[in-house]
């Protein structure tokens, strides 16, 4: 039976020879059979199919019956490639995890920690990356959202809160950025965290941990925020980033900001 090239290059991936993918693939057509059935089918010689089918059953992928001539069986291939998943989802994340120690370590060492972002991909993906690292508190000032970012947002702020991140959000009900209309108040209203709803300037801040500080801005048409423009400055100044959150704190706790913008949620509310 004839597989594309991506299907095979998928089998390889999960660690198959060339021959072990053509036996596995051979016995999806047949379900079950014998060595030389299987031989036949998959184009695999008679001298090397036995060993083959030994090793595609320590891994996995069939199953040795009993009796003479012994009949082999495969593994549904959403067996398999759920298994393989997990096992890959659980040695990611671990790697990650590993690496980020390294990382978050080595980031204060750095002479000059101060970096500048170009463009809304970067900044969003380096919003993305300090929120998912947020250990106590993380603070958030939305002014400035791009075209799908609330979108982005919202499940690594439920991981965030479940991982019991003191987080609060002060941003616009609204951001028009390049002639789209941004609805953030009515993507975010539903998180489980503490929002303020204020039409505040277009600017953005995420601030981690009083560690970590990511801050952008882009130039305006009117009233209008042009995201080719964007720029971002991250940095992990400590005496900096303390700074920008007590000024963030003392803004969070002035008198001015209506009831009907204020949006808090607890576990309880649920």
């Amino acid at each position: 039976m004839v597989v594309s090239r991506e299907t095979l290059e998928a089998l390889q991936n999960l660690g198959l020879t060339d021959y072990e993918t053509r036996t596995y693939v051979a016995l999806n057509s047949l379900i079950s059979g014998t060595a030389t059935e299987i031989s036949q089918a998959s184009q695999v010689p008679r001298s090397r199919i036995y060993s083959i089918l030994k090793s595609l059953a320590s891994k996995g992928f069939l199953e040795i019956g009993k009796g003479k001539p012994l009949c082999f069986t495969v593994v549904p291939p959403h067996e398999i490639f759920e298994r393989n998943r997990k096992e890959m989802k659980m040695k990611m994340e671990r790697a990650e995890a590993e690496l980020n120690v390294i990382y978050e370590n080595q980031i204060p060492q750095v002479p000059a920690p101060i970096w500048i972002l170009h463009g809304p991909d970067k900044i969003v993906k380096k919003e993305l990356e300090i929120i998912s690292r947020a250990k106590e508190s993380l603070f958030i000032m939305g002014g400035l959202m791009f075209p799908d970012e609330p979108l982005k947002l919202k499940e690594p702020l439920q991981k965030s809160f479940k991982r019991g991140v003191n987080t609060r959000i002060l941003t616009s009900p609204a951001c028009k950025t390049d002639d789209v209309e941004v609805p953030t108040m009515k993507i975010l209203e539903e998180l489980p965290v503490d929002i303020k709803f204020f039409p505040v300037p277009y600017i953005k801040l995420v601030v981690r941990d009083r560690q970590e500080m990511l801050i952008a801005f882009c130039k305006l048409s009117g009233e209008v925020a042009l995201s080719s423009t964007a720029i971002g400055i991250w940095n992990q100044y400590a005496e900096f980033v303390d700074t920008i959150t007590g000024i963030y704190d003392f803004i969070w706790n002035m008198d001015f900001f209506s009831q009907a913008f204020h949006h808090q949620r607890s576990l309880n509310d649920k």
